[in-house]
């Protein structure tokens, strides 16, 4: 009884049916004897979900009719202005800027898709990658092509990133690029301000003949990222040409331990204000077909935050804590995977590590045999830090390199 477009469609999440199996197990052996490395929210060490108590106490506060109300269709105009600030930090660059209020940071993925590439055309991201660009780019008539993560001394590879940019902009006119970092979902992965360079040159060069180059930066998990300065490369976005349109996927989910509230935002920038404007008008169009309006709840919590330093400062100060603690727990894993001889790609920061396999549902079945259950993906083994216990992630390790053999 389908259309044709959507015959035969059946989801199936990697990720959701991995922790599906660990709950049957915890219900049959307890929680205590399972090793839960498959999701992507903090789990505490008593594997309970872990939160930003300023968070919960500042949204439990709010009036009820603030939550329920519905808000504009594009956000509410002081969370629109929070989004881009909270964005960027200190390092916002010299640009027009436009943002929408979108379902979680999945939202903003799927408006960057839906009006940024032709329907028929490629979308290029990692080949280590999040599963979900993939159903998105289906669901809207786009095909995903990847570029290879890492060379073959686990270096970000630029050459396969500039040969497929070509290739396909030799066959289309326009070209959308999601790039996840920093901390990248699956692999921890972070480019440095020297690959970024290199990325945009890749793609100056293609916007220099004509092409219309649209970049998403997917940065959710970029609070969970560490280092000096993880926002720094956003001032590379400064004068860059009409024709290369950035968009900044963020979202609450992480940043504000607000998963299921679903509130996030695509944040459009360019150096020219008439594509700016064009954004904002195609993203409310997207915004009133795919969900109305989103969560006021949440949008009205983050004003509220945003707007009280002493808030905010104490969010933040709580929110490293939960990142120290996810930091250790994957300095564990790190450590001991370099002892036993167990390969693994670079890990930088944020939830999660990647351990490449030629059989990767195969090593989590014989993982099961341990009661560890993680995530199999096309090219190897997701380990979920943000969900795994520090003691409990001692060992993973050894285990997996076991599990292969």
């Amino acid at each position: 009884m389908t259309a044709t477009h959507a015959a035969g469609r059946k989801l199936k999440d990697a990720i959701f049916d991995a922790n599906r199996a660990c709950n049957e197990a915890i219900k049959i052996h307890g929680a205590d004897a399972v090793t839960n490395a498959t999701i992507g929210v903090v789990l505490n060490d008593d594997g309970k979900l872990a939160t930003i108590p300023t968070v919960e106490k500042t949204f439990r506060a709010m009036d009820f009719s603030e939550l329920v109300s519905y808000a504009p269709i594009s956000g509410l105009p002081a969370y629109l202005d929070a989004a881009i600030d909270l964005t960027f930090g200190d390092c916002k660059p010299d640009a027009h800027f436009g943002a929408v209020a979108t379902a979680g940071g999945t939202g903003a993925i799927h408006h960057a898709i839906a009006n940024y590439a032709e329907r028929g055309d490629a979308v290029l991201t990692s080949d280590w990658c999040w599963g979900t660009y993939n159903v998105i780019c289906v669901e809207t008539g786009k095909r995903l092509e990847t570029f290879r993560l890492f060379d073959d001394a686990l270096n970000f590879n630029v050459n396969d990133f500039a040969v497929k940019v070509d290739a396909l902009c030799r066959k289309q006119n326009s070209l959308l690029v999601i790039i996840n970092t920093p901390a990248h979902n699956p692999t921890g992965y972070a480019l440095t301000a020297d690959e970024w360079d290199k990325v945009l040159a890749v793609l100056k060069a293609q916007a220099s003949v004509g092409k219309k180059i649209s970049l998403l930066a997917d940065i959710a998990y970029i609070d969970f990222a560490g280092g000096d300065s993880p926002r720094a490369f956003m001032r590379k976005f400064t004068a860059l040409p009409e024709n290369l349109f950035v968009m900044i996927a963020f979202s609450m989910s992480k940043s504000f331990t607000f998963y299921g509230q679903r509130a996030g935002a695509l944040i459009g920038v360019s150096s020219s204000a008439d594509v700016i404007a064009e954004f904002n008008d195609v993203s409310k169009y997207s915004s009133r077909a795919a969900w109305s309006n989103v969560n006021r709840g949440a949008q009205a919590l983050m004003v509220k935050l945003a707007a009280d330093k002493t808030l905010m400062t104490a969010c933040r100060t709580e929110r490293d804590r939960l990142r120290q603690m996810v930091q250790a727990r994957a300095e564990i894993f790190v450590d001991e995977a370099k002892a036993c001889g167990l390969r693994i790609v670079p890990y930088k920061g944020g939830f999660f590590i990647a351990v490449p396999a030629d059989d990767p549902a195969a090593v989590c079945r014989k993982l099961h045999d341990d009661l560890i259950f993680a995530v199999p993906l096309k090219l190897g083994v997701r380990v979920a830090a943000c969900s795994t216990s520090s003691a409990k992630m001692h060992g993973v390790a050894e285990k997996i390199l076991r599990a292969m053999r």
